[in-house]
């Protein structure tokens, strides 16, 4: 670059059906220069680009849509949940004061929308259910302290997702990229993550979603299907959601 250094590269990216994997090879570079980060609404992606335009020498990337979308959290919250840069969203949970029967992640916008849709029918079919819903802006938060300096410990990581129950993760690129990241957590094994698969072409953010099983309605089946406890108790809801994605699936074939 003729000399000059690059004190503070920052890149905006629509990170979709494009190229999902560029966050993959982002995270392969030294963990001392890189920054990912998933803002979920318009305020977290102001907080997070104010961080990042004052930043110098990393390379911070940002993931963000180009869709209108709704809007989780005032600008204080915003703020406050992006310097953590990850967190319980207790608006959206209802383990407050007990153990959670299972923990709905998720990193970026569509996957954020559609946990939070999914965590509205469980409300709906088993308002009994102890949910606890997290979102990960700064995706390297993750990894444990010795792999990067974003990186929760490994008592924070373990109290926020539990020691041994369901993980239900909803995630903005593979989902091989998420197991990476968390493989040396104690509670890795009962982490089940929902990502982009290579499926679909240009159709609406919903119908991307289904193709790629990262909807609301998957993610509410994966929370029956590990959640032990439903049981027999879940066949209704089962049935309710085969209902949903059939008519979806009639719906694109009739409008388009």
């Amino acid at each position: 670059m003729n000399g000059y250094k690059i004190a503070n590269p920052t890149v905006l990216a629509r990170i979709g059906r494009e190229d999902p994997g560029f966050i993959d090879h982002v995270v392969n570079k030294k963990a001392d220069i890189i920054r990912v980060y998933l803002p979920p609404d318009a305020n977290t992606l102001l907080s997070v680009t104010d961080h990042c335009l004052r930043s110098r020498d990393y390379v911070n990337v940002i993931g963000a849509g180009k869709q209108p979308e709704l809007q989780w959290l005032d600008m204080d919250s915003a703020f406050k949940h992006c310097t953590a840069g990850l967190g319980i969203w207790a608006w959206a949970s209802n383990d407050a004061g007990g153990d959670p029967d299972v923990v709905m992640a998720c990193a970026g916008d569509v996957p954020t929308l559609e946990t939070l849709a999914a965590v509205e029918i469980l409300r709906q079919h088993f308002p009994e259910l102890r949910v606890r819903v997290i979102n990960v802006v700064d995706l390297m938060t993750l990894q444990p302290p010795s792999e990067h300096p974003h990186g929760l410990s490994d008592k924070d990581f373990d109290v926020l997702f539990t020691k041994n129950k369901p993980i239900i993760f909803a995630f903005h690129g593979y989902p091989w990229l998420i197991h990476r990241l968390t493989y040396r957590r104690t509670n890795h094994q009962n982490l089940h993550v929902r990502g982009y698969k290579e499926e679909g072409t240009a159709t609406t953010p919903f119908d991307m979603a289904l193709r790629n099983d990262l909807d609301r309605f998957h993610l509410v089946g994966d929370v029956i299907d590990h959640v032990s406890s439903l049981g027999s108790r879940a066949a209704y809801a089962k049935q309710f959601l085969r209902d949903k994605l059939l008519d979806h699936k009639n719906y694109i074939h009739k409008h388009g």
